[in-house]
């Protein structure tokens, strides 16, 4: 009892200065004692009430404060960012612009470099303006170079160089192109004489081809896309297609020596018999079969090749001309080279052939692509005469 009474005095209790005046009022006079403990403890239980009802009220206060200085200030950035981005995509040459810019635009250059570069030649007057554009419509950009003009509006850029067939000065080598196109087209692109790149070919390549190649660049360009205005030297621009070719052989896990000119021979007659992905492992297992059982290849791709013709443009008298060692329906094996530059696609296939007993294929709709297999000369025949019913019908 005595403990509580401590309490209730201390807490009641109200102190005087000296020499300050006493309360008015009934202030000065002591706190009545309580009458029973009910009492106390009531006093107390209130006491206790208006503490935490304090401490909440106080906790509310600070959570509403927070919440509105946070829900402030994320509008504020908000403001800020699109206040920002209005800025810049407002920072825009009107165009047309004048005189006349080459601007080049490397392979692998995202839209944000290609946008820098941009504004430090005076193309364009902002990099967002120009980003802003190609993220809202996904435009794909080219590579290659470019014929701009100052003061150009963002826009108008963006048209130019997602535009492939504006792009000049590299060179883009496709899977199934021959290596005598290739090099055509990038003495015309870089203006080194085309007797340079002769040279080296009759020279076999020394110095750049592997060893495997023996002597010969077809297969050994690697598809993709090269700067060769920046290359000086028919053997730079050469080389650097050859390397390309042998770094990509060997991260797909080509075997060397002999067995890698196999694979692309293989590689570069599927390539030039289909032009579907899904018939090519099935093309290089109708190939293996057919060397497993002694038969002739008999591909109209080869023939083509050594007559230097497309095989559409095959006669019956090029495929009994035993004089061209690329005759495959006269000359058992596989032809001395590979026909072709092969994809990445045909070389996994010339490694992987599908599972199958397949000895004969026949693409019956050249609009599609669609192939048949057979596994027999009178299935084949069946094929044969679906394809030359399409011709009949499409002429």
């Amino acid at each position: 009892m005595s403990d509580d009474f401590h309490d209730f005095f201390d807490e009641n209790t109200h102190w005087v200065e000296q020499g300050a005046a006493a309360p008015a009022g009934n202030a000065s006079e002591p706190p009545k004692p309580p009458k029973s403990r009910k009492e106390m403890r009531k006093r107390r239980a209130q006491r206790r009430r208006k503490r935490v009802s304090g401490i909440i009220a106080a906790l509310v206060v600070i959570a509403v404060i927070a919440g509105a200085g946070y829900f402030g200030v994320t509008k504020l950035m908000a403001w800020r960012d699109s206040r920002s981005q209005n800025t810049a995509v407002a920072a825009d040459y009107p165009g047309p612009g004048y005189g006349e810019v080459d601007f080049t635009v490397d392979d692998g250059q995202g839209a944000a470099e290609i946008a820098q570069n941009l504004v430090e030649a005076d193309v364009i007057k902002s990099a967002a303006a120009f980003t802003s554009l190609v993220s809202a419509n996904s435009t794909t950009l080219y590579p290659g170079t470019f014929t701009l003009k100052k003061h150009m509006s963002a826009s108008s850029v963006v048209a130019i160089l997602s535009d492939s067939k504006q792009a000049a000065g590299f060179l883009e080598v496709r899977p199934g192109e021959r290596s005598a196109d290739v090099i055509e087209a990038a003495a015309s692109l870089t203006g080194i004489d085309q007797s340079d790149f002769d040279a080296i070919v009759k020279n076999k390549g020394k110095g750049i081809l592997p060893s495997e190649a023996n002597g010969s660049f077809e297969g050994w360009f690697e598809p993709g896309t090269y700067n060769v205005k920046s290359m000086k030297t028919a053997s730079a621009v050469l080389k650097a297609m050859v390397d390309k070719r042998i770094a990509k052989l060997d991260d797909l896990g080509v075997p060397t020596g002999k067995d890698r000119e196999r694979v692309m021979i293989i590689a570069s007659i599927a390539e030039a018999e289909v032009n579907k992905s899904d018939y090519y492992a099935k093309v290089t297992r109708v190939i293996e079969n057919r060397l497993e059982q002694g038969m002739n290849l008999g591909m109209d791709s080869t023939v083509a090749y050594g007559n230097n013709v497309k095989p559409a443009q095959v006669t019956t008298a090029m495929t009994q001309d035993e004089s061209n060692p690329y005759n495959t329906y006269k000359i058992a094996g596989l032809p001395p080279t590979p026909i072709s530059n092969p994809g990445d696609t045909a070389i996994k296939a010339a490694m992987n052939p599908e599972e199958g007993d397949w000895l004969y294929f026949c693409t019956v709709n050249l609009d599609t692509g669609e192939t048949k297999f057979a596994t027999t000369a009178e299935e084949h025949d069946k094929n044969v005469a679906e394809l030359r019913q399409w011709q009949a019908d499409n002429q």
